[in-house]
């Protein structure tokens, strides 16, 4: 039996199929590796066509390396002469002989993200430009997304007339690649603008290229950008033999400059393509995939298509909800450890770096272990250890790592040579650190610096004292680090994108805090610290490869598990607040397809899970369970064990009154919540079944003990222990609560449940 035989119909139709353009729409799981390895053995077996000029391209070194074994393994005679690689490397080896033409020796040398930000201060400082305004970060973001685009920087100057910040990036842009011209040097996004630059200047190159490679394979063509486009239309130009796979239900790469555009339209760019459609799945469940297709068909700028498989059918996509996003993190790694028969058959995928948080925390509760993929450990990541060290010296001056961690950290412009004399002072005179810093005036040649430094302790010994008032709380600590010593203000200036992930790790320390908080009766520096410093403690961990794998949905694609467990599905957090409050629907759609990605990688099981509450910045939100899961027909989630999924009793204040957590869950934040907080878009959720159903096998659930009467009145003074004072404006027996406003004298006017405020009666 040929090999060939052992394809699927269509996956034989794509094989087959070797002349002109072709469009191989492959939904997740459908064997499209299968399906380009087994193409190129038919090329050249089968039709006689030269390995030489074969050109297979994906986008990761790891997918190159598998599509190379694959090949060899496959094809008998000529393997090594068929170009398998990704765009960067592919693109190296055309202008190792050609980069002269472009005004660079073929010896250039390829700049890392390190050598990039080095570069860029020097720029700045040429062109004496403020780096607290233009950050290099940011500025090499900006040039990154105009090398994509292929805008050079002639046209990013005209483009920029008129807008005195883009004129000055103009400027940055234009020395930066002078410099890296002047170091014989490119960087990553250079490697393909280049080549490109290189074909559209020199037509004999590009002649020889396209009779070089003939027949093209492009693989993952959904996360292609313009500048990767444009490459391999230059390629394909004479003889039109393109052959790209991918699936647009796929492309979650938009951030990265991927344009999804570029496979929608692929038979606009190429009229005549053949499409072929691979719809069976050989990795899921058909549970798994019918809740799916459900999800994905909601897009609209799509390719229609629908995953099917011969697999069996399954059990039913489980969804819990759970009180609040520790129970749900609990009642994950409980699931793991009493259902699975391997903790390595387990992923557990979530929307944001920050969720990996508790996750982590209730593995190590229960002995399980586990490995982060595409993250660090929670404590370990930059902007969390800086955040640590701060509140370490506050607590401890002796801890030197600590302190000279944080001492220009955000930059407070001490030098190498200033800090490397306050080190000798310290150690002449056996002083620590920071007891050092707070002597700055008597360490000899200073100058300037000792002004510095002392601005330094000053602040820390304010944060000391402040600590000594007992109303004065840990998170608010964190929080005020955050905004009095500029760290926020200098994670701002980074970029949208590094912000916002590093931001959302720092709130989630906050969310520790105010857990902590809830937790400890009289709770202090010291204690917290210490118990984050025992969770962090991954040494404690099996050494076994056994574990359990926490990724974002990002890192998860490409990849595939017996047992997935997708975790946060709330409007707000998954699909992200950003993309719901964009004027792009795209965003949206995007984040479908994310959805999309998490679901096709589960093999047997999946379970979904959502939180009513979840901390975010130390305050407790409520949320609607994700559109995706309302997406998804009743009749094909098991969520026997939850709560009914849709409130029927509106209270007078047009409140889902049982979506809300009655009771005192407000305690463990130490902030109540008011009213006022569930406005159009972020109101409580309400569900859409009706069906009675038990409690959650973890968690508590809520009660409430109305209050027989009230220590206040209509137009009695009241204090809150957030909001400060204020007028009661009006009471309302809500049936299970009394509802109260009040006109705060700071806050404005808030309504709230009596149980929740917590107010009490000011004496006049």
């Amino acid at each position: 039996m040929s090999i060939y035989d052992t394809l699927n119909p269509m996956q034989k139709e794509a094989v087959l199929h070797t002349e002109g353009p072709l469009l191989v729409l492959a939904g997740a799981g459908s064997g499209k590796t299968r399906v380009l390895t087994h193409r190129i053995a038919y090329l050249i077996e089968e039709k006689g066509v030269n390995p030489w000029n074969i050109l297979a391209i994906t986008f990761t070194n790891k997918a190159a390396g598998e599509m190379r074994e694959r090949v060899d393994r496959l094809v008998s005679f000529g393997a090594d002469s068929i170009w398998v690689s990704t765009f960067h490397s592919s693109c190296v080896r055309i202008l190792r002989r050609h980069i002269e033409s472009l005004g660079y020796t073929t010896n250039f040398t390829i700049y890392d993200s390190d050598d990039q930000k080095t570069l860029m201060r020097h720029v700045l400082k040429a062109l004496d430009i403020d780096p607290k305004i233009y950050k290099d970060r940011a500025m090499l973001g900006l040039i990154s997304t105009a090398k994509n685009e292929l805008v050079t920087t002639e046209e990013f100057e005209l483009n920029a007339a008129g807008d005195f910040r883009q004129k000055k990036a103009a400027q940055i842009y234009k020395e930066y690649q002078n410099q890296l011209k002047k170091n014989n040097a490119l960087d990553f996004d250079d490697l393909i603008m280049k080549t490109v630059q290189l074909f559209q200047n020199n037509p004999e190159i590009l002649d020889y290229y396209q009779e070089r490679f003939k027949y093209i394979m492009v693989d993952e063509y959904q996360d292609t950008n313009t500048a990767q486009f444009k490459l391999i239309s230059l390629l394909a130009g004479k003889y039109k033999n393109l052959c790209v796979v991918g699936d647009d239900d796929q492309s979650i790469y938009k951030f990265r400059g991927a344009n999804v555009e570029n496979i929608l339209n692929f038979e606009k760019a190429y009229p005549g393509a053949k499409v072929i459609k691979l719809e069976q799945n050989y990795r899921s469940s058909q549970s798994i995939l019918n809740a799916a297709n459900e999800v994905i068909r909601h897009n609209r700028g799509r390719k229609d298509k629908t995953l099917w498989t011969a697999n069996e059918e399954g059990p039913l996509v489980q969804f819990k909800q759970f009180e609040n996003a520790s129970e749900e993190a609990d009642s994950i790694v409980r699931d793991i450890l009493n259902s699975a028969s391997d903790y390595q058959d387990c992923a557990v995928l979530y929307r944001t770096n920050a969720q990996s948080r508790l996750i982590e925390e209730k593995c190590l509760q229960h002995n399980v272990p586990y490995r982060m993929v595409g993250g660090v450990n929670f404590y370990q990541r930059k902007e969390i250890k800086d955040i640590l060290a701060y509140l370490k010296t506050i607590a401890n001056g002796r801890d030197d790592l600590s302190a000279l961690r944080i001492i220009n950290v955000p930059k407070r412009g001490i030098g190498a040579t200033s800090l490397g004399r306050v080190q000798a002072f310290a150690s002449e005179h056996g002083f620590g650190i920071y007891d050092a810093f707070c002597r700055a005036k008597a360490v000899p040649g200073l100058g300037k610096a000792a002004e510095k430094i002392l601005k330094f302790t000053v602040q820390i010994e304010d944060f000391r004292g402040r600590l000594e008032e007992e109303t004065y709380s840990i998170h608010e600590l964190i929080e005020d680090v955050l905004d009095e010593t500029g760290y926020q203000k200098e994670l701002e200036a980074e970029g949208e994108i590094e912000y916002q992930t590093r931001l959302e790790n720092i709130e989630e320390l906050i969310n520790k805090a105010v857990s902590f908080e809830g937790e400890h009766e009289h709770p202090n520096l010291n204690e917290f610290l210490e118990e984050v410093a025992l969770v962090a403690d991954v040494d404690r961990m099996d050494d076994s490869e056994n574990r359990v794998t926490l990724m974002t949905l990002h890192s998860a694609k490409g990849l595939e598990f017996p047992r997935v467990y997708l975790s946060g599905m709330e409007d707000g957090l998954f699909p992200s607040m950003m993309s719901i409050s964009s004027d792009d629907k795209e965003d949206v759609e995007e984040e479908r397809r994310l959805c999309y990605v998490g679901i096709t990688r589960a093999q047997k099981f999946l379970m979904m899970t959502a939180a009513r509450q979840r901390m975010v910045n130390g305050e407790t939100r409520y949320s609607k369970v994700s559109r995706f899961i309302e997406e998804i027909p009743d009749h094909l989630l098991d969520s026997s064990k939850l709560e009914p999924r849709l409130s029927t009793f509106r209270n007078s204040s047009g409140l889902d009154d049982s979506a809300l957590p009655w009771g005192n869950r407000g305690k463990a934040s130490g902030r109540p919540v008011s009213i006022s907080s569930f406005g159009p878009g972020n109101n409580a959720y309400a569900s859409k079944s009706a069906e009675p159903m038990s409690k959650p096998g973890f968690g508590k659930a809520f009660t409430v003990e109305k209050a027989a009467s009230l220590s206040y009145k209509e137009g009695d003074r009241v204090s809150h222990v957030k909001f400060g004072e204020g007028e009661v404006m009006e009471i309302k027996d809500g049936g299970r609560d009394y509802e109260v406003t009040v006109r705060f004298d700071k806050a404005g006017v808030k309504k709230m449940f009596a149980s929740f405020a917590k107010l009490k009666l000011v004496r006049v």
